[in-house]
């Protein structure tokens, strides 16, 4: 194994050692809960404690083999921990229900309870939720004190390039370090692109690989070369041992998935069908959406009450701001909001974004607005089945008009309902920022919709305070 495979190893398998500890823990307290505490009554006697000592070092077993099929302790582990929580809380419930499958099967003498398999689920899920995040910071400070050990290369001196660059210096747990950057076709060079690294024009790169080692090259802007263009740099980065990734632009985010049927023997190629298409999906997204919006609903109606006497004694008119957007298919509702702008705002100026010194935000609006506040009427437009809680936020048609003749795949947005949040959002997307990079995330998230996916985007909206005013 080479050297620079070390640090990954090992924190692969302390995650790995700390795991099998903290789940075993987890067992344990769930029968100590049970039959120790006091807090729930014994009926038929105390068990045998070995029982449960042999079970939970089985279930332990058991539970590391899960996390590793699910890919838990892959490295480098990049972005954000509450990212992390919607997998880790699938694979505790994976095994829990393994070992009540395995519990039936094996049929021990007395049975196991059922009771302590239900804590389980919520006491193996803490420990090892505390304990991933710990390990997580531990991770990330440990790794900015390790070697760098992949070398880089970005083909694009451009905006996209400029992206890369302060995501990888930003990301240490990646350990990469930036070499060279490569003109492409019409390319400028961006601010954060460094003069003294930019080593030439594309076709200067095959001299470039014979004379210095490259892990890895990325090229940022595939809508800049040519077909044959990037099988030729495949070719030379095979030929150089350099592993080849580039960024999707808006057309291959669109066409991941292709979809083909045959007609009477021709082969018929198209754009494949959303995750949401699917009427079990729907049908699940709408289910957590109703209980979801009832909850949302009945928690936020003091916080509602609170905000509307605010806005009431600070500022003149009314309580809810209506307004029209669009939806599904683009048909048009009206969104509720706490209002938080001066009233009239928009008599003068016509439809405008909000700026991040706008004068025009009620002395509380400013407030609402960052912590979202604003938003939480909203709850009743899901219940109304207007807007789902995750999805693509609603445009106001008049900028709907102008995006879907000026940017290409802009309307894909409209395919399912809007949502109160979404992965463009918790991206720090929002107000007046890049509508292309808008896109490209709400694409993103239409593509791999899943249970998993709106449960870190609503983790993650409780965090999003970027661009919120």
């Amino acid at each position: 194994m080479r050297a620079k495979d070390t640090f990954d190893v090992l924190m692969s398998t302390t995650a790995l050692i700390v795991d099998a500890v903290f789940i075993y823990i987890g067992f344990i307290t769930a029968t100590w809960i049970r039959f120790d505490s006091g807090w729930i009554p014994l009926y038929r006697g105390y068990p045998p404690q070995s029982l449960y000592q042999y079970g939970a070092g089985l279930a332990t077993i058991l539970f590391l083999f899960i996390f590793l099929s699910l890919g838990l302790y892959k490295r480098p582990q990049v972005g954000h921990f509450i990212e992390k929580i919607p997998r880790l809380i699938r694979a505790t419930g994976l095994g829990i229900f393994l070992v009540i499958t395995l519990a039936y099967i094996i049929n021990t003498e007395p049975p196991i309870a059922r009771m302590v398999v239900f804590l389980s689920f919520f006491t193996v899920n803490i420990f090892i939720l505390i304990e991933r995040k710990i390990l997580f910071q531990l991770e990330r400070h440990w790794a900015k004190y390790q070697a760098s050990k992949k070398r880089v290369a970005i083909l694009g001196t451009g905006p996209i390039a400029g992206q890369l660059k302060q995501a990888l210096e930003q990301e240490p747990r990646l350990r990469s370090r930036l070499i060279a950057f490569f003109k492409t076709n019409n390319d400028r060079l961006d601010p954060h692109v460094p003069a003294e690294l930019v080593k030439g024009h594309i076709e200067d790169l095959p001299e470039f690989l014979k004379n210095e080692t490259v892990d890895e090259i990325i090229l940022a802007n595939p809508s800049s070369l040519t077909h044959a263009a990037m099988v030729k740099i495949i070719v030379q980065c095979e030929r150089a041992l350099a592993n080849f990734i580039m960024v999707p632009d808006i057309f291959r985010v669109l066409t991941s998935g292709v979809s083909m049927q045959l007609i009477d023997g021709i082969p018929m190629l198209g754009v494949g069908t959303w995750p949401l298409d699917r009427f079990w999906n729907r049908l699940t997204k709408r289910s957590v959406d109703i209980a979801g919006a009832w909850l949302g609903l009945i928690l936020s109606i003091p916080v509602m009450a609170i905000s509307a006497i605010i806005i009431k004694a600070t500022s003149p008119g009314p309580i809810l701001y209506k307004q029209k957007r669009c939806g599904e298919k683009g048909t048009c509702f009206t969104i509720y909001k706490l209002r938080t702008m001066q009233m009239d705002a928009e008599i003068e100026s016509g439809p405008v974004w909000t700026t991040q010194d706008d004068t025009r935000r009620t002395p509380a609006g400013k407030f609402m607005r960052k912590y979202n506040i604003d938003e939480l009427p909203q709850f009743w437009n899901v219940l109304k089945g207007e807007m789902s809680l995750v999805g693509p936020r609603p445009e106001r048609p008049h900028f709907v008009e102008q995006f879907k003749e000026d940017i290409g795949g802009y309307m894909w947005r409209h395919t399912s309902k809007p949502g109160l949040t979404g992965w463009a959002q918790v991206n720090g997307l929002r107000g007046n920022t890049s509508i292309e990079a808008r896109i490209k995330h709400d694409l993103f998230y239409l593509e791999n919709w899943s249970l998993g996916l709106d449960l870190k985007v609503l983790l993650r909206t409780i965090f999003a305070r970027e661009n919120a005013y």
